[in-house]
């Protein structure tokens, strides 16, 4: 896609990321509020990857956002997360970008390996993780625990 423009989120596009992950991800997380996604802009200002169809808003905006992935890395671990293309943008190489930018971060880090979570009963966001060549680690379960606020 020519008119695609990959970059990092600024506090400004808080606000849009979260009403785009309610249209076009799967599921919920606990942090998936203004406040969550503001510590990771602050935290991490690289982390949260956007894809923007520039020129291309129905709204005329200067950009139409149709992507986000997270790519954490903690110093060991290269993790993505929210890996989200607008439905009527699949299929046009536009998670392919994201996950490009997003493995060419952990190589500029030093990251090794990258894992993605992905719910279990999302069959779309498995067959798109599996072709881009990830795959399932069979041995391990996530263990999770809800932290007090």
């Amino acid at each position: 896609m020519d008119d695609l423009r990959i970059r990092a989120a600024v506090a400004a596009d808080i606000d849009a990321v979260l009403a785009f992950w309610k249209a076009a991800a799967e599921g919920t997380s606990i942090s998936d509020d203004r406040a969550g996604v503001a510590r990771l802009v602050e935290r991490d200002p690289e982390a949260l990857l956007l894809a923007e169809r520039v020129g291309a808003a129905a709204d005329g905006a200067e950009a139409e956002l149709v992507g986000t992935v997270i790519a954490g890395f903690d110093g060991w671990r290269c993790h993505l997360y929210r890996l989200a293309v607008d439905p009527g943008h699949r299929r046009r190489g536009i998670g392919g970008a994201l996950l490009a930018a997003a493995e060419e971060r952990f190589g500029r880090l030093g990251g090794r390996r990258a894992d993605a979570m992905v719910l279990d009963g999302n069959a779309l966001g498995q067959a798109a993780w599996q072709a881009a060549a990830y795959g399932p680690q069979e041995q391990w379960t996530r263990w999770v625990k809800p932290l007090a606020g």
